[in-house]
This record gives structure tokens, C-alpha cells and sequence, in this order.
């Protein structure tokens, strides 16, 4: 077999069913790995290779190592690998998603990587201190954040005719990729609770140059200085795959040691702010609303528009199988199988699920966001899923906001907690697909314009 790897893209053209929908799509192709735990081993030490540390968010999908691995290739693609953007702006463009949520956790990681990689410590002042081409994304980062259904082929014009801050298409797909992935991912942060317990970093820098080394690496002993500002960020040779030096046995060792470094790093922290002279030091908090334009623009009862001009997206004239899948990879090489396989992924996982409860679950998500399929009885919805499971769904899914206080806090006591992470990523992906179709039908209405 060959070498296990996540970071490493193999694609393949082999059919595969689509669980929610029987249309025919390439997937990459499997790693195979002897068990269960050795997979969710190696991918546990691909991150803490890639990044420095274990976080969260991966040790909450490791329940799902399935999906784990597909999600972590993605991840790693369209931030670390070739493409149109820059590094640095790619982090920042997560920077500016996961404000939109008041995400803190994923702010500081973006924060953390955007200066790792040699993004100007001063882009993070505000987003006013950014780049014009860099502002010019906040309205479609504000409107797939909150109400997608207003994206329009206008804004797609905005932002390819912006004379010499104009974007190019295949730069703006890849922006939108990460922007929808970032927005999703808040969803997965605040339904499984990642969020409330994170300590914000405190990144010292000073003289306003780039820290010496990543928060996010200390606890891996890697205190690399990260590349220079002496070129031009659009210069700078674009990160490949890391393989790993680690062998399986020293995995446990090197998360414990992560999570008690952690401890030990927030203790100091506090301290450090506390004694912290602001004279001296150049310091970045995660602090979200900085990186926000009207901050009252958020989520709306798409059901209940008196306005009738935004008409229902109706997935028989605009699907991610017949529309979506083929112009994305076209655009932006090998995304589309990339998002295809997540999206397989998820609603194939083994479950207490039955199919139809899961299908309820994505079609629900999609329905509050203006999504609907023809061939669908929503009446299933109100029969398979209980009043606190919809709420509960509703608020992950549409206004997970680090700012308000958690609109159903629901009791899942019967489930156990693979089951309740499975609930989770359904709601990320039925999201992530959502803001995607609406992103790519805007595109392709442009384009034929």
C-alpha cells in the first residue's frame, strides 16, 4: 500500500452514488489503513505536523475518521496548496469569514497562520488597514454569511471590474471556496461547543514585524522564523504538502504534550497581558469586530419575505451534481472533487441515522436557507425531525454568533457524542453547499450575461 497520507491529493475517476442524490461524480480515492484507530491516528499526527498542534476542531471529527481525512484534504488544498492567492490572503479571508460570526477560535487561527506565513502584521489593525482588492470581498462575505440568497451576478461584477484592484475568476472562486468553508465551519465551532472554551492568543510582535515564531506551533517545539516581508506576498512560493517524520508511537505522547503546553500558554498569557506594555509591543488580539462592516446585516427568515423577489433556488434548475461540480473545477482545479467527496462523505457515515432522518436534516438546512428540492415530501421534515432538533438545527446552521447566547441549547442525552458530532458536520456540509450554489449560479449567470 501506499504511503498514508492526508496532505497528498489523489484523484480518480471512479463513480461513486451520491447518497442524497443519485447523480454520478468523480471522488478521490481512498487510503485504506489496517483499523479504525490507526486511521484516526495518522490523521490526528498529519495535523499536528501540518499545524503544530492538535486542535479542536479535528479532535472533535476524529470521532469520524472517514470524513476526517476528506475534510483535512480539503482544508489543506485550498489554504497551503497551489492556486490563484497568495497565502497570506487566503488567511486573511478567513480572518474576515469567521468575524462575521464572531468565530474567536477560528479568528486566532487564522490570525495565527496569516502571520506564520509572512502576512503583514499591520492588515490586522482593521480591515480598513487591508488591501482595496481584499475589502472589496467584504459584501459577498457579508451576504453568503448571512443571507446568500441576495448574492447576485452584481457582485460578482464588482469584484472582476474593479479597474486595478479588479479580481480575476479564477482568484474570486478560490476566495469564495474559502469564505464558504470558513462560514460553515463556525457552524461546526459553536454546535459543538469549540468556541466558549477558547483563550483568545496574544501574538507579541515587535517593531511590527511578523513573530519569530506561531502560537499554534509552540507546542510542537517549532519555533521557525516565519518568511520575510522582503517580497511582494504574490511572489511567495505557495506551501506544499508536509509529510511526517513522526512514527504512530509517539502520537499520544505528542498530544499530551500539546494540550499541556496549551495550559501552560494560557496561564502565561494572562500574565503577559497583564504586565504587557503597549509602547513596546506590537499586540494582535482576536478581537473579531474590527475585521466587520455593518454589523446589524444578519440572518433573516427567508420563509417569511413579503418581498417576493427572491424566488425560491430550485435545486432542479441549479444543482452542485449538474451545474455547480463541473464550473468550480474548472475554475479552480480539483476543488470540485475535493467538496464532492466531503459531501459524500458525511452522508455515508455509519449512524443511528436512518438515511431518510439524515436527508430531512440536509434538506431542512438548505430549505431555511431558500433551497428546496422538487422531488422532496417536506412533510418528512415535521415527521422525522423532533421541535428542539429543528431549532436547534436552524440556529447552528444560520446565526452561530459567539455574541448570542445559544438560541436552543439542546439535550442530546440519548445520543452519544459520534452521533452528535454526525449531526454537526451534516449541518456544516448542507451549509457549505448552500452558500456554494448560490455563490457558483451568480457566476454562471455573469458569465452568460
Amino acid at each position: 500500500m501506499q504511503e498514508h497520507t492526508v496532505c497528498k491529493m489523489i484523484i480518480c475517476t471512479n463513480k461513486m452514488e451520491y447518497p442524497l442524490r443519485s447523480q454520478h461524480q468523480r471522488a478521490p480515492k481512498q487510503v485504506m489503513v489496517s483499523s479504525e484507530e490507526e486511521r484516526v491516528s495518522l490523521l490526528l499526527m498529519k495535523a499536528l505536523v501540518s499545524r503544530g498542534s492538535v486542535d479542536a476542531v479535528c479532535q472533535q471529527m476524529a470521532s469520524h475518521p472517514q470524513y476526517l481525512e476528506s475534510f483535512l484534504r480539503t482544508q489543506h488544498y485550498i489554504l497551503h496548496m497551489d492556486g490563484p492567492l497568495p497565502l497570506p490572503y487566503r488567511h486573511y479571508i478567513g480572518i474576515m469569514a469567521a468575524a462575521r460570526h464572531h468565530c474567536n477560535y477560528l479568528v486566532c487561527l487564522h490570525t495565527a497562520q496569516f502571520l506564520r506565513v509572512g502576512g503583514d502584521p499591520l492588515w490586522l489593525q482593521s480591515l480598513e488597514a487591508a488591501p482595496p482588492r481584499l475589502r472589496l470581498l467584504d459584501q459577498i462575505n457579508k451576504v453568503l454569511a448571512h443571507q446568500p440568497w441576495l448574492t447576485s451576478s452584481s457582485h460578482i461584477q464588482s469584484l472582476l471590474k474593479s479597474g486595478e484592484q479588479c479580481w480575476s475568476l479564477a482568484e474570486l472562486v478560490q476566495a469564495v471556496v474559502i469564505l464558504a468553508h470558513c462560514h460553515s465551519l463556525c457552524s461546526f465551532v459553536f454546535g459543538s461547543d469549540t468556541n466558549s472554551d477558547f483563550a483568545p492568543v496574544v501574538v507579541k510582535s515587535p517593531n511590527g514585524t511578523p513573530p519569530t515564531f506561531c502560537p499554534f506551533d509552540a507546542a510542537n517545539g517549532n519555533t521557525n522564523v516565519p518568511q520575510t516581508l522582503a517580497a511582494p506576498p504574490e511572489h511567495r512560493t505557495r506551501r506544499r504538502s508536509l509529510d511526517s517524520s513522526c512514527d504512530v508511537g509517539c502520537l499520544k505522547e505528542r498530544i499530551q504534550k500539546s494540550q499541556e503546553e496549551r495550559e501552560k500558554r494560557e496561564e502565561r498569557l494572562l500574565q503577559t497581558h497583564a504586565d504587557m506594555d503597549e509602547e513596546e509591543d506590537l499586540i494582535f488580539l482576536a478581537d473579531a469586530s474590527r475585521f466587520i462592516t455593518d454589523p446589524d446585516f444578519c440572518y433573516e427568515e427567508f420563509a417569511r419575505r413579503e418581498d417576493d423577489h427572491f424566488q425560491v433556488f430550485r435545486v432542479q434548475d441549479y444543482s452542485w451534481e449538474d451545474h455547480g461540480f463541473s464550473l468550480i473545477n474548472r475554475l479552480y482545479s480539483d476543488i470540485g472533487h475535493l467538496l464532492d467527496d466531503r459531501f459524500r462523505r458525511v452522508t455515508s457515515l455509519p449512524s443511528l441515522h436512518s438515511p431518510d432522518l439524515k436527508r430531512a436534516i440536509w434538506n431542512y438546512i438548505q430549505c431555511v436557507l431558500g433551497i428546496r428540492y422538487d422531488d422532496y415530501d417536506y412533510g418528512e421534515v415535521n415527521r422525522l425531525l423532533e421541535r428542539d432538533l429543528k431549532l436547534y438545527i436552524k440556529a447552528v446552521a444560520c446565526f452561530p454568533d459567539a455574541t448570542k447566547a445559544p438560541a436552543c441549547p439542546l439535550s442530546w442525552t440519548p445520543l452519544k457524542p459520534s452521533e452528535q458530532i454526525h449531526v454537526n458536520l451534516l449541518i456544516m456540509e448542507a451549509r457549505l453547499q448552500a452558500e456554494l450554489l448560490y455563490a457558483l449560479r451568480a457566476i454562471t449567470k455573469y458569465m452568460i450575461a
